[in-house]
């Protein structure tokens, strides 16, 4: 008998625990497949892609849902996040060139040194070029000379004809090499010294030409 009442409360109580979270939970505002308003305590899958309002009690919106973007918008919104990225990239790239030019002029300055110093690395290999070269003619003029007088020709002189004949196909590949990176190098400080007119505001006054550089 004693537990009869408290058996009765325990169920009201739960009773009204349930029409509370009913009560909570709301209902749902929605268009349907036809596009006709529809007022629910539950909502389709398709529906909540095309966006609903979930409403209290009262019939008042709490919340609103926006649609699912259509490929369009998702399109769109990867393109702008890819335009971030780009341009956070030259903000940055920005502020490194600024740190080692702060005027056009220094990065033409820079650019001059440089080009020097691979011209002048490729002068002195020519230089070297003559020598060998100087050399290669005398061994193959005696080389030449025991072919005439039917003597064999040592192995010894053979061999040092190869050799000089390396190193001058060698010196000539890396002079082509140095003079593809002056290229590259005058091309990408002639990008660099275009970016900073542009974000320093000030033009360059100096030629780009090397020969007639200060």
């Amino acid at each position: 008998m004693t537990n009869r009442p408290v058996c009765f409360r325990a169920a009201v109580l739960a009773a009204v625990i349930g029409v509370a979270a009913t009560a909570e939970a709301g209902m749902y505002r929605y268009k349907d497949d036809n596009g006709r308003l529809v007022i629910s305590n539950t909502i389709p899958q398709e529906a909540t892609k095309r966006g609903y309002d979930i409403l209290n009690n009262s019939g008042r919106v709490v919340e609103t849902v926006a649609p699912a973007p259509t490929e369009e918008e998702l399109a769109a919104r990867e393109a702008e996040k890819q335009r971030q990225k780009a341009l956070e990239r030259q903000q940055e790239q920005d502020r490194q060139l600024l740190k080692r030019y702060s005027h056009p002029d220094q990065a033409v300055r820079a650019m001059h040194r440089k080009i020097r110093e691979l011209e002048g690395l490729i002068q002195l290999k020519r230089g070297n070029i003559s020598v060998i070269s100087s050399q290669l003619d005398s061994e193959q003029s005696r080389a030449a000379d025991m072919e005439r007088a039917g003597r064999t020709i040592p192995d010894a002189t053979l061999e040092k004809i190869r050799r000089l004949e390396s190193q001058i196909r060698d010196l000539e590949r890396e002079i082509s090499i140095q003079t593809r990176e002056i290229n590259e190098l005058k091309a990408g400080f002639e990008a660099d010294i275009e970016r900073l007119e542009e974000v320093t505001g000030k033009p360059r006054t100096i030629t780009l030409d090397t020969l007639s550089s200060d």
